[in-house]
């Protein structure tokens, strides 16, 4: 069965930053090897507290764990992966130990290199897991190759989000999965399928399938981002005078919107959270409606002499 961390430091799955370090502190205190003077059961009881304190103290790598699971987690991540960017000696220096130069290197082997295994202890603390101190770390297996695929997606789709189910190939091996599309996946953003990619040629993780949006044109409106433009069309004495104008947002909610006075062509007329949520759930963005002044190809007589009197007054 894989070491579940947060049991490992008796901690909740809730613990803050400094309830993990505070629960790894105490514990260190009582498994560092200057203290358990050469016992193999405590020794291995300080290394697993150490495991899961490298990972659970790094917001990614807690965050990856949390989503995995202990399980797969352990399977898709090497020792090397975990103790990646992590000082063992200068945590336990902080806590009051030798560090990597002292009694914490007389009993888990000789320090060696500065980040062969991630930390300042050598290379011979922390090897595969299962496998006794001062053997051999086993090689990293290779992972599959990560896989795009892009997913025609209608406004509609993009505003609430929906499921699509679509064929992938594993290993030769055809296979239809569901997708779940969130809110907000416009142009250039993606979510990642974790073990959907393509399988490691030599038992390694599987590795990842991104799935990418491609926004299908719409008639009415156009999509920039999480934005959303609606063209509209008003006669040149709306422009003049200022109306009342009803236009439907992408959602299908009509609106009345002020055009005022003396608007230019081509302005803009902003509707503030009308347009794609974004995938995060912070907020949606906003609604323009562009203003197409409709000018005239031909006056009427009546039409030309109304103007010709506008003339007169500056206009």
């Amino acid at each position: 069965m894989a070491d579940d961390y947060y049991e490992i430091l008796g901690i909740d799955k809730t613990a803050s930053t400094s309830e993990i370090k505070k629960a790894y502190r105490k514990l260190a205190m009582k498994y560092h090897p200057d203290k358990t003077k050469g016992d193999k059961a405590l020794e291995d009881r300080f290394k697993k507290i150490s495991e899961a304190y490298a990972v659970l103290s790094d917001p990614e790598k807690r965050k990856q764990y949390d989503t995995y699971g202990s399980a797969d987690f352990q399977q898709r991540y090497s020792q090397e992966d975990i103790f990646k960017n992590f000082d063992l000696g200068d945590i336990l220096k902080e806590f009051g130990f030798g560090g990597g130069r002292g009694g914490f290197s007389a009993s888990f082997g000789q320090a060696g290199p500065r980040g062969q295994s991630g930390f300042s202890g050598g290379n011979t603390f922390f090897q595969s897991r299962g496998g006794g101190f001062g053997q051999q770390q086993a090689r990293p297996r290779t992972p599959g190759k990560d896989l795009e695929y892009e997913i025609p997606l209608t406004l509609d789709e993009l505003i609430n989000g929906t499921k699509k189910t679509i064929t992938i190939s594993q290993g030769g091996t055809a296979k239809a999965i569901e997708v779940t599309i969130p809110k907000g996946l416009t142009k250039g953003k993606k979510i990642r399928l974790p073990g959907k990619g393509e399988i490691s040629p030599d038992g390694g993780p599987t590795g990842n399938l991104y799935i990418k949006s491609n926004p299908v044109p719409s008639k009415d409106f156009t999509i920039e981002g999480n934005d959303v433009f609606l063209n509209k069309t008003v006669t040149l004495t709306q422009a003049l005078l200022g109306d009342k104008l009803e236009v439907q947002t992408p959602s299908g909610k009509t609106m009345n919107l002020t055009l005022p006075q003396g608007t230019p062509h081509k302005g803009k007329l902003r509707l503030p959270n009308h347009g794609i949520p974004q995938m995060k759930g912070n907020g949606c963005g906003d609604l323009f409606v562009v203003i197409n002044i409709d000018w005239p190809k031909k006056l009427t007589d009546k039409q030309e002499k109304l103007i010709q009197e506008l003339k007169t007054t500056g206009l």
